[in-house]
């Protein structure tokens, strides 16, 4: 078996080019390549050897997809060859190098956000089981109701559902101080002085029937707790993390160890609570608004624009973006609609990913549709986006995007929405058990795409390359 990756790998070095790679690196499915010259390589030759399912190139990296577990192997190959290879991370702060504008920003969201994913989707599936099991018709059926539970039980399970998102600003913090290079312990206690027991409540404070009035500092700076925003933790991350590392450049080491962690605490928490902090906040809970507002613009239009172009976002790479006003929506509303749309065009993918697999005669695209179906359904995308979608002369993404979108409005009618992310595809259903009806729709429509879309691409998208059988058949 290793003689087959040893092939692919040499047959893949030959046509990229030895002299031509910098360095090689993967990550989940992708051979990820540092070249000098992009146009030296034959896209078509790379993508005609045995389990390679597409190609990309972004920000000096030649990516090539192999799939879940494959590339690990052709890699382990790789290393075997002479070339240069880099961890993953080592490679990443080459291609930040060279990332400028939008895409180092995009790069940045992901990297902060990417770490707290998994905190904040198994925060969402405690909620959804909670939605669930103390709910007063499911414990009926046992005799019981959601006031026969005993209060220490309610108690630990709050602790599970709540602690998240009441200290949010400081999982983000501590993330970002770690991503602009300041040392992260010094960042998570900041973050938790924004939303210190002594500061009045920011959600509190909102609510004109709870009592709880801002402190006015100087007689005009409304004081209160960052509770929710997203953007403000982001901002004191930069701000802490940067004022940081100025000032260790200019301490004494003999002064270094506790002055600098006393003025990086003292000064950053003056500049965010009493300044960018609730500015920061309100430009949050404005960008917010706009997307709460084209979610629900009648008859589905909202739903179809946000289905329809978040998996051009994907391929883009400016769905990151995403990733933080989904955060922002969770944290001031309780509740995600925003990835329910744009998770349609998972479901799409796999209805794509069916219809090659069972009209295609070539064994190589029925291979590559299997593994990119297989992978999709646990909401790895890129073998489906780069391995048919844009490989196939467009229409296979025009009928995905079509389909997403098509999706999403329904999804936006019946007003489903999840409550966390983190999850697609198979695993995405676990964010709708927290009631029956949002379950049910969210099931029923997402069937309804797999079928929309594999019967538009076996109609009408399959090329004329993927009907002709492989000539060593």
């Amino acid at each position: 078996m290793d003689n087959k990756y040893l092939a692919i790998a040499k047959k893949i070095v030959e046509v990229v080019g030895k002299d031509n790679i910098l360095s090689a690196t993967h990550c989940a499915t992708r051979l990820r390549l540092m070249v000098k010259d992009r146009d030296a390589i034959d896209d078509k030759k790379v993508e005609k050897i045995d389990e390679v399912k597409g190609v990309f190139f972004t920000s000096g990296q030649y990516q090539i997809i192999l799939g879940t577990g494959i590339v690990n192997k052709v890699y382990e190959q790789i290393e075997t060859l002479g070339l240069k290879t880099l961890s993953k991370k080592e490679q990443d702060e080459a291609v930040k190098q060279e990332q400028k504008g939008m895409k180092k920003v995009m790069r940045t969201l992901a990297d902060i956000f990417v770490p707290i994913i998994p905190v904040i989707a198994a925060t969402g599936l405690f909620l959804g089981l909670k939605g669930c099991i103390f709910n007063d018709n499911v414990l009926a059926l046992i005799g019981y109701s959601s006031s026969d539970i005993p209060a220490y039980i309610q108690t630990l399970v709050t602790v599970l559902t709540d602690t998240a998102f009441a200290f949010l600003p400081a999982i983000i913090t501590w993330s970002a101080f770690k991503v602009f290079g300041g040392t992260p312990v010094i960042g998570l206690v900041i973050g938790l002085m924004l939303v210190s027991p002594a500061l009045p409540n920011a959600y509190s404070v909102a609510d004109p029937s709870s009592g709880v009035e801002a402190i006015m500092a100087f007689g005009f700076i409304p004081l209160v707790g960052c509770q929710g925003s997203v953007l403000t933790a982001i901002v004191t991350g930069f701000i802490g993390a940067k004022l940081e590392k100025k000032l260790r450049k200019i301490m004494p080491n003999v002064l270094d160890l506790i002055f600098t962690p006393f003025f990086v605490m003292l000064i950053t928490m003056l500049v965010i609570l009493l300044g960018v902090g609730p500015i920061m906040h309100q430009i949050e809970l404005g960008m917010v608004s706009v997307i709460e507002a084209l979610i629900h613009l009648p008859f589905g239009i909202g739903g179809f624009i946000i289905g329809f172009t978040y998996p051009l976002a994907v391929i883009t790479g400016l769905h990151h973006t995403y990733v933080m006003i989904e955060t922002s929506l969770l944290a001031n509303t309780g509740f995600n609609p925003l990835i329910t749309l744009c998770a349609m065009y998972g479901f799409a993918n796999v209805g794509t990913c069916l219809a090659f697999a069972l009209k295609s005669k070539s064994r190589k695209i029925k291979q590559t549709s299997i593994g990119a179906m297989l992978s999709q359904l646990f909401g790895i995308s890129e073998p489906v986006l780069f391995g048919i979608q844009l490989r196939f002369n467009l229409k296979p993404l025009i009928i995905m995007l079509v389909t997403s979108g098509t999706g999403a409005a329904l999804l936006s009618l019946f007003q489903i929405q999840s409550n966390s992310y983190g999850l697609a595809v198979l695993p995405s259903y676990l964010m709708y058990i927290y009631e029956a009806h949002q379950l049910l729709f969210y099931f029923l429509i997402s069937v309804f795409c797999v079928a929309m879309c594999f019967i538009l691409t076996y109609l009408f998208a399959i090329p004329q390359e993927a009907l002709v059988e492989d000539e060593e058949a």
